[in-house]
């Protein structure tokens, strides 16, 4: 699941190189993705996905729109997009799915997880 460790001259942060064992993203998420990024003038920019506390379930995902890699983040390229995740997050997600829907109703980011054992009503959390 992991390349080489990379270390980038001038003080830039310490990542890895992860495959799409880690997260896969689908051409419909990073369709989105890419066009989020566009507007926000991050062209080169990273989606940094996260597993922090809370929901109804224990566990949520984060999802946020970054500059670049940060310290010992792992990084993905899938889809044509670049996909960030801290180690910790990276034993919730390993395995995952992004995948976006258009939709009025139950649309937005999905992520299949399967190493949810189970998740809300409402599909923002999860337990592990």
């Amino acid at each position: 699941m992991l390349a080489t460790k990379t270390n980038l001259p001038g003080g830039a942060p310490n990542f890895r190189v992860g495959d799409e064992r880690l997260i896969k993203v689908t051409a419909s998420a990073a369709k989105k993705v890419g066009s989020l990024l566009a507007r926000q003038g991050r062209a080169a920019g990273v989606l940094r996905v996260a597993v922090v506390g809370g929901g109804c379930s224990g566990l949520q995902y984060k999802m946020d729109l970054q500059d670049g890699p940060a310290n010992r983040d792992i990084l993905v390229e899938s889809g044509g997009i670049r996909v960030v995740v801290d180690p910790k997050s990276a034993l919730y997600v390993t395995g995952s799915e992004l995948d976006y829907v258009d939709a009025l109703q139950e649309g937005g980011f999905k992520v299949k997880n399967p190493n949810a054992a189970t998740s809300c009503s409402c599909g923002e959390s999860f337990s592990a």
